[in-house]
């Protein structure tokens, strides 16, 4: 048994998601259990240098979580042929740069998504890693959610019959920072830095309604902007450039429909920041992140609308949790242990640059929409 190391340079990890869930709870997990076990009994280690433009922040981060190899020199970590995978977490409007470095230096990529800030440089990134022959991923962290892999096994047992439509309500109210701190940062809120909810949120829908219920064929939608002024970091008041909600209506293949709600400007009053209705001839299904509930046909009340009356149902106890019937590792990490075998040991990855191009095509549809105030088809993607 040998333990093989995998040089990757992890670009723009001093960010709260690159440090969180991509460093602490993805990398350093892996080392701590001791790698990534092949079936032969080799292990995979990951054996990161941190890349970024604040000395201190990476420094910092280093000596925390036991991190030999930090620099602020991206072209030296490129040269440098130990390391063969680049994983970019920067900024949106930053990424496609590094990327192609990246993949002119024959680096397998794997980054977070959006992968560029536009259509035409997504595809022109996929073109480029398979032109040049290097392996390619894009985070796609909800496939990997417990309540989504509970409704994911409802779905490939049949349970729903034919599924007519999917109800999907994200969001949380987000402090204006005045009087509370904002939970996010202000660059999201600004459409010249990559901002904006329908940029960030419709990738992760792209991706969860063609992997859960089909290809996305046609989107309706309608942003707003409900709050045009924020506090930023500095303290200072900025102007909101950018979408702080969108409202989208999905068709996809076999006529279901999804309706999709995204907000940073509701309070919520449901089980979970994300749920996920689906309803089908046979049952129904409301998925949230970490939980599974459902009710079948025959399980089904049958209400009458009389307003006149109390109600004399208690609709919530009448749906079964779904049992997990399995342990659910952190979803970053588990895409993580992912990729580096398909890095090392050639497993399969479907989740390739061209797929983080389909979530920036939605954005871009998405935003067309609302300016044209019209349906939108969503036409096949080919690298």
């Amino acid at each position: 048994m040998a333990e093989h190391k995998l040089g990757i340079i992890m670009n723009g990890v001093t960010g709260r998601m690159g440090t969180n869930q991509h460093l602490i709870r993805s990398i350093v997990a892996i080392r701590k259990q001791g790698g990534v076990q092949l079936p032969n009994g080799d292990t995979l280690m990951p054996d990161p240098i941190l890349v970024g433009r604040n000395e201190n922040k990476l420094k910092a981060l280093a000596e925390t979580h036991g991190i030999e190899r930090w620099s602020t020199d991206l072209e030296s970590a490129l040269e440098d042929n130990h390391n063969i995978i680049y994983f970019d977490s920067q900024t949106t409007v930053r990424r496609a740069e590094g990327i192609r470095k990246a993949i002119a230096a024959g680096k397998h990529i794997y980054c977070e998504k959006p992968t560029a800030t536009s259509l035409e440089e997504s595809l022109q990134l996929a073109k480029l890693a398979k032109e040049a022959g290097v392996k390619n991923g894009v985070v796609q962290d909800k496939l990997f959610l417990p309540g989504l892999l509970k409704l994911k096994r409802l779905i490939d047992s049949g349970f729903f019959g034919k599924i007519l439509s999917v109800r999907m309500e994200f969001g949380y109210w987000v402090f204006e920072g005045d009087w509370q701190e904002a939970q996010r940062p202000s660059w999201n809120y600004r459409k010249e830095d990559g901002g904006g909810i329908i940029v960030d949120m419709f990738a992760h829908w792209r991706y969860v309604i063609d992997n859960l219920f089909g290809p996305v064929r046609a989107v309706s939608c309608i942003g707003a902007t409900h709050i045009p002024e924020r506090i930023g970091e500095n303290g200072e008041k900025y102007t909101c450039t950018a979408d702080d909600a969108a409202y989208a209506t999905f068709e996809l293949d076999g006529d279901v429909i999804v309706q999709a709600n995204s907000s940073w400007t509701v309070r919520v009053n449901r089980d979970d920041l994300l749920t996920i209705q689906v309803d089908g001839t046979e049952g129904s299904a409301v998925a949230g992140l970490r939980d599974c509930k459902s009710q079948h046909r025959v399980n089904t009340p049958k209400p009458t609308w009389n307003p006149d009356i109390e109600n004399p149902f208690d609709f919530e106890a009448q749906w079964e949790d779904v049992p997990g019937n399995q342990e659910f590792d952190n979803g970053f990490k588990v895409q993580w242990e992912l990729f580096l075998k398909h890095v090392f040991a050639n497993d399969p990855f479907p989740w390739d640059l061209l797929e983080g191009a389909k979530g920036t095509q939605l954005s871009e549809l998405g935003l067309k929409s609302w300016a044209e105030r019209r349906w939108l088809d969503v036409p096949e993607l080919k690298a």
